[in-house]
């Protein structure tokens, strides 16, 4: 017994196996409550198309030698200032989500070079100093929010008439438009179709790119530096790439999250949000300086489907506290603390 419990830890490594554990019992007990399992399952499905692509931004990070990006906040805030712009031009529907997914890229890909730019100058320290970057940011944007010359009257402050509000609406602009598109339901739930395939889609593209010659060549970089500069690898050009991929995916991503969610949350609402995709990323098995596709489509499933389930079943077994946001915040946090227990010292 004690064999073959190594071997799946070998293999899956410790939060996989303990995630999918969890989240079994956590069915289990769902059943026992007669809780609403298609709609458990509809919701587990939403998070997971709205989360996904966020997740995917940290391979390309991971794998080009940066490490996990807690800078990702920085694309995040590009992607949402391209759907503020593409709700001031007056789009709506898939034209709007596109429109806003175009103008991110190349906000986020000069974003995406300057932060690479930094992260070659401070190597070793990429993901402390990546979080001190994406706070500051994030709190610098909070006065660029009020500053910025936007005149929708969906988004401004109705006093005044300046500066964005801190929750922007977006129905009848996008949202749920990617959710909506060739949706169909189960046991009287329906499936974010649109949502889920859009995440397919880049897991796919993000799958071949790594087997292109750029992609091996990040590969390379991350994996071992100076081998790659020995065979005439320019690894700093490498590491800027692969952030910049990082940023673009994050930017998209808050679009996807934003049109399932209903609403862009400005100011610091971007704040925390890389917490949650590198958690997801490595229950799904990634490591600081090892991710692939499988880690991301594994990884975004648990996290977020024991997220959605955790939610109801813990709250009916203890209705007086909010014992289910702890359990998130233990699990988030507590899994980043082992991945960089794990990193080892400077080779």
């Amino acid at each position: 017994m004690r064999d073959f419990w190594k071997k799946i830890t070998d293999k899956y490594g410790y939060p996989k196996v303990f995630m999918t554990m969890f989240l079994i019992i956590l069915c289990i007990l769902a059943v026992i409550q007669k809780q609403n399992l298609p709609g458990l399952l509809k919701d587990s499905l939403v998070r997971v198309g709205m989360n996904g692509i966020l997740v995917l931004a940290m391979v390309p990070s991971v794998n080009s030698g940066t490490g996990l990006n807690f800078g990702l906040s920085l694309g995040i805030l590009c992607g949402m200032l391209a759907g503020c712009i593409s709700i001031e031009l007056k789009l709506t529907g898939i034209t709007a989500i596109f429109t806003a997914i175009l103008i991110s890229i190349p906000f986020s890909a000069v974003v995406g070079y300057l932060y690479g730019i930094l992260l070659n100058r401070v190597k070793g320290d990429e993901m402390t100093v990546g979080t001190y970057m994406g706070f500051s940011i994030v709190s610098l944007m909070c006065i660029g929010w009020l500053l910025l010359p936007f005149q929708s009257p969906d988004m401004i402050w109705a006093i005044g008439g300046k500066g964005l509000r801190t929750t922007i609406a977006l129905a009848g602009k996008f949202a749920k438009v990617m959710d909506n598109f060739l949706s169909f339901n189960i046991l009287g739930e329906p499936i974010p179709t649109g949502t889920l395939l859009l995440f397919g889609v880049a897991c796919v593209i993000m799958a071949i790119f790594f087997k292109t010659k750029t992609g091996v060549a990040m590969m390379a970089s991350g994996d071992n530096p100076k081998f790659a500069a020995a065979n005439g690898i320019n690894v700093n050009k490498q590491r800027i790439i692969g952030t910049m991929l990082s940023m673009i995916l994050g930017g998209i991503g808050i679009i996807i999250y934003a049109q399932s969610f209903g609403f862009f949350q400005l100011y610091t609402g971007p704040l925390m949000m890389p917490f949650m995709a590198i958690s997801a990323i490595l229950i799904g098995g990634a490591t600081a300086k090892n991710a692939n596709i499988s880690n991301v489509i594994s990884g975004t499933i648990l996290f977020f489907a024991l997220l959605a389930i955790s939610l109801p079943v813990i709250n009916k077994m203890m209705p007086e506290g909010n014992l289910s946001e702890v359990v998130r915040i233990i699990i988030t946090y507590g899994v980043i603390l082992y991945a960089l227990t794990k990193v080892g010292g400077d080779n």
